[in-house]
């Protein structure tokens, strides 16, 4: 059986990740492909309950170390028990965050070093990359407001920090894109959400032309 495709999107807070994870899921499905939509931290009943500890940690949250530990676990038992099963079975799968969302949150803008990182996804989760990373990347002015009509005031954890966090955090992606560009796919999102997604869909047409 052929393996599926693994494409992930990634992006700061407020990006719509989730929003054009769902449209190329949908649009996939109507090619005929069976897909399996996921996302980090998450995917797995264990993962989730990771989840719940990250963005909504007790006392007075983890250090950044305490929190790629438990990026890494939740990633492991995810693609353990989701994304090599789906893979293996012939699917694709779409996910909302992956490794770099680890390397630009807790590397960038936690300072953990990325070859740290890489190990640890190493050990968790055997080196498993996405085959097209997609990027999508927004004015901060337009995250702002994405954020003030997303989040009504209440943000989780991560989402909620000092904006020179995540000033890092873009950076960051955008270091890892231009680094490894055989893998990225960056989309500046600018206008509604369906022009973005047309952008996406041309963006990774030779990955449908050649995966069908």
């Amino acid at each position: 059986m052929t393996r599926g495709r693994f494409i992930v999107f990634e992006g700061g807070e407020g990006a719509g990740k989730s929003t054009q994870a769902k449209l190329l899921a949908d649009a996939l499905r109507d090619r005929g492909i069976d897909v399996l939509l996921t996302r980090e931290p998450g995917g797995t009943p264990g993962a989730e309950a990771i989840r719940k500890l990250l963005l909504h940690p007790p006392g007075d949250g983890w250090p950044a170390s305490a929190e790629s530990l438990l990026f890494a676990a939740a990633r492991a038992d995810h693609v353990a028990q989701a994304i090599r099963p789906a893979l293996e079975a012939g699917k694709w799968v779409v996910s909302d965050r992956f490794l770099d969302s680890s390397r630009a949150y807790q590397g960038g803008g936690g300072g953990i070093p990325d070859a740290d990182l890489l190990t640890l996804h190493r050990i968790g989760s055997a080196g498993l990359l996405p085959d097209v990373t997609v990027l999508i990347e927004v004015e901060s002015s337009e995250v702002a407001e994405r954020l003030a009509r997303r989040d009504r005031g209440e943000s989780d954890a991560i989402g909620g920090r000092a904006a020179a966090y995540h000033a890092e955090v873009a950076a960051a992606f955008a270091r890892f894109a231009e680094a490894e560009p055989a893998r990225f796919v960056r989309v500046r999102s600018a206008g509604s959400i369906e022009a973005t997604h047309r952008m996406i869909l041309d963006a990774l047409a030779p990955l449908l032309e050649t995966g069908l």
